[in-house]
């Protein structure tokens, strides 16, 4: 029986590219180095931007960079009723409740809000919620979700904290064998996160939590840039009683500019390099883990 299990968590929504490689093979290699189990998941909650295309690519080109994975890979738009499951635990609790705002909405109340001076962000740089729908009465709530209009269900974040204490989690300095430290949570920064819409019922950090106690994920790998988002997952894993892994953001790829990779600034894939020569070898070294 394996004692740690890692996972890659691709979202295929474009074709994998240096920044996917370092993650994809440092997780492989921590679990090998763990004697432990290497898993992939495909977060494919985003029907919109997701494509059959780009997760075979995903498969061809973790293939080629020497990396093999358990078997069956957990596709999340298969199990959207673990999502619902968890939604509505936390609705029974009552820590979520729904927001009708659009996003032009939000985004006019926060330009009116900041006429009086900044308006809070999240780390992401994103502003808070800066609605009132959490001191709208049930009966409001229930006839406007009657009548079918569209909503996002968001955590009530000062309830749920709370409920839930300070908390904290692990995050290792260098790799599951170095020296841990414990960093304790804000989630607070991040203000009434949105968990579900009501066209879906999950969010990043909703499924995320939920998928790795799932599948018994014991240490997330995952980039610098989503460091504070483990403050609301280990809110969401405490008021879920979820169990909490033990965490390691690792450093991010960049590009000339400094700017991490992304699909978003299209940054070269995987399969360009590829046809332009370059080697699985060349790869690791690229992103300071090959000899």
């Amino acid at each position: 029986m394996y004692t740690s299990v890692l996972r890659f968590a691709p979202s295929p929504n474009g074709y994998l590219h240096l920044g996917h490689a370092y993650s994809a093979l440092l997780n492989f290699d921590m679990a090998r180095e763990l004697g432990g189990r290497f898993i992939l998941r495909i977060e494919d909650i985003d029907a919109a931007r997701c494509r059959p295309e780009y997760e075979a690519a995903i498969y061809e080109d973790l293939r080629w960079l020497g990396i093999s994975w358990v078997e069956p890979v957990r596709r999340q738009s298969q199990h959207l009723a673990d999502y619902q499951a968890a939604i509505a635990k936390l609705e029974s609790a009552g820590l979520v409740y729904p927001s009708f705002e659009s996003r032009s909405e939000i985004n006019a109340l926060v330009t009116e809000r900041e006429r009086h001076g900044p308006w809070p962000r999240d780390p992401d740089g994103v502003p808070l919620y800066p609605g009132r729908a959490r001191q709208m009465s049930m009966v409001e709530r229930e006839r406007r979700r009657r009548a079918g209009e569209p909503f996002a269900l968001r955590l009530a974040t000062d309830a749920a904290v709370a409920r839930a204490g300070v908390l904290s989690w692990s995050e290792t300095a260098r790799g599951p064998r170095a020296e841990t430290r414990r960093v304790t949570a804000v989630p607070q920064q991040w203000g009434d996160v949105v968990l579900a819409r009501k066209e879906l019922p999950t969010s990043y950090h909703l499924s995320v939590v939920v998928d790795d106690a799932l599948q018994g994920v014991t240490n997330v790998v995952r980039g610098q840039d989503l460091f504070w988002s483990t403050s609301i997952h280990r809110l969401l894993q405490a008021l879920l009683g979820l169990p909490d892994p033990v965490y390691h953001h690792h450093r991010l790829i960049t590009d000339d500019d400094g700017r991490k990779l992304s699909k978003a600034t299209h940054a070269t894939s995987l399969r360009e390099l590829r046809a332009a020569g370059v080697s699985a070898a060349d790869v690791k070294r690229m992103v300071g883990l090959g000899r």
